[in-house]
C-alpha cells in the first residue's frame, strides 16, 4: 500500500528546485515577518513545555520555509504541468477541481482548491453524523478516563486537547473520530450538522509530524498547535479540534481572525455541509461528541477512507 507523503515533503520536492529567484536575505526577510498562530512558542503551556524537543526552533523554520515557498507565485506557463505532477504524485482527482489549473498563482493556493458544486453531496439521512472532511481514518474510540487514543498504545488527555474550551467532563464516556487529510484531500472542513459555532480558541504548541510512524512513537495530537471549534447543535456539543503539524501552521477558520480567540460575541450559525474552515496544508482534525450523542458506524474502521458528507457516525 503507497502511504502518502506530508505535504511539506511535495513543497519541498516541487518548490525548491524550481529555483525562484528571490536571494538568501530575501528569503530571511520574509521568514521573520511571516505569521504564526497567536500566541507562539513561547505560550506553550508548562505542563507540555518538557515534551518539546531541542529541534523546535529548526522544525519551525521548517514550517515557515514551506509556508514561504507556497506562497512563491508560479508563472504562468509551469502552472498546469506543475499541478498535474503534484496530482500525479499525490494522486489527487483534478476532475473535482473548480476552475482551470492556470488560475492557481500558487502551490499553496492550488493546495486550498475549492471542488466543483455537487463533488461532495451531504448525507441525507437526518440520523447520519457526516464527514466534515475528506480524508483517511487514524482511530475511532470511546472516551474513557478524560483519554482518546492516538494510535496503537498510545493515549492523550481531553483536557490537555480541549486545552480550556467546554467541560472535559461532558465528553466522558462519548466518542472521537481522528481523521487525517493526506497531501492528496480536499483541505476545507465544513459542519457536520446544523449548528451554532460558539467558540474559536487557538492553541500554540509544537509542530510535530503526524505521520503514522510519529504518532506511534509520541504523544502529537494534544502537545502541536491546533484550534478547538466549539458548536452548539439540537442534539447537544460537537468539537472539531483542528491540528496543525510539521510544516502546517497556518488554520484559517471562515469570518474569524487569527487573532480572535475565545467564546464568540455572536454565535454563527452554520448548515450541515458549509464550509468553516482550512489548513493551508495538510493535518488532521478530531472530532468529539459527548455520550449518548452518536456512535461510528461498526463498518468503519482504522485506515478506511472517507469523503465529506460521508455517514462516519449515527446519532442515537
Amino acid at each position: 500500500m503507497r502511504v502518502p507523503l506530508p505535504a511539506a515533503n511535495m513543497t519541498t520536492v516541487v518548490g525548491i528546485p524550481m529555483g525562484w529567484r528571490d536571494g538568501g536575505a530575501k528569503l530571511r526577510r520574509s521568514l521573520a515577518a511571516y505569521p504564526e498562530s497567536p500566541g507562539g512558542a513561547t505560550a506553550t503551556p508548562p505542563s507540555h513545555r518538557r515534551l518539546m524537543p531541542m529541534s523546535t526552533p529548526l522544525r519551525r523554520a521548517m514550517s515557515l520555509t514551506v509556508g514561504w515557498l507556497a506562497d512563491r507565485r508560479v508563472p504562468q506557463f509551469l502552472r498546469r504541468p506543475l499541478y498535474r505532477g503534484f496530482a500525479r504524485f499525490t494522486g489527487a482527482d483534478l476532475s473535482e477541481v473548480r476552475g482551470p489549473l492556470g488560475e492557481f498563482p500558487s502551490l499553496g493556493a492550488f493546495f486550498v482548491r475549492r471542488l466543483e458544486p455537487g463533488a461532495r453531496p451531504v448525507d441525507p439521512d437526518p440520523k447520519a453524523l457526516v464527514s466534515p472532511v475528506d480524508a483517511r481514518v487514524q482511530t475511532l474510540c470511546r472516551i474513557e478516563k478524560d483519554t482518546i487514543l492516538q494510535a496503537k498504545g498510545h493515549a492523550y488527555s481531553v483536557r490537555d486537547l480541549l486545552a480550556g474550551v467546554g467541560a472535559d467532563v461532558e465528553l466522558e464516556g462519548g466518542h472521537a473520530w481522528t481523521l487525517y487529510l493526506g497531501p492528496k484531500d480536499y483541505h476545507r472542513i465544513h459542519a457536520p450538522e446544523n449548528a451554532h459555532l460558539q467558540e474559536v480558541r487557538w492553541v500554540p504548541g509544537c509542530r510535530y509530524s503526524v505521520a503514522a510512524r510519529v504518532l506511534d512513537r509520541r504523544r502529537v495530537l494534544d502537545v502541536n498547535e491546533r484550534c478547538v471549534l466549539r458548536m452548539k447543535t439540537e442534539r447537544g456539543p460537537l468539537l472539531l479540534v483542528l491540528v496543525g503539524a510539521l510544516n502546517v501552521g497556518r488554520i484559517r477558520v471562515q469570518g474569524v481572525a487569527a487573532t480572535d480567540s475565545g467564546v464568540l460575541p455572536e454565535e454563527r450559525k452554520v448548515q450541515r455541509g458549509e464550509e468553516l474552515a482550512r489548513f493551508e496544508l495538510g493535518s488532521t482534525i478530531v472530532l468529539l461528541t459527548p455520550p449518548g450523542m452518536a456512535c461510528p458506524l461498526p463498518e468503519l474502521v482504522a485506515d478506511a477512507p472517507v469523503r465529506l458528507g460521508q455517514a462516519i457516525g449515527r446519532y442515537s
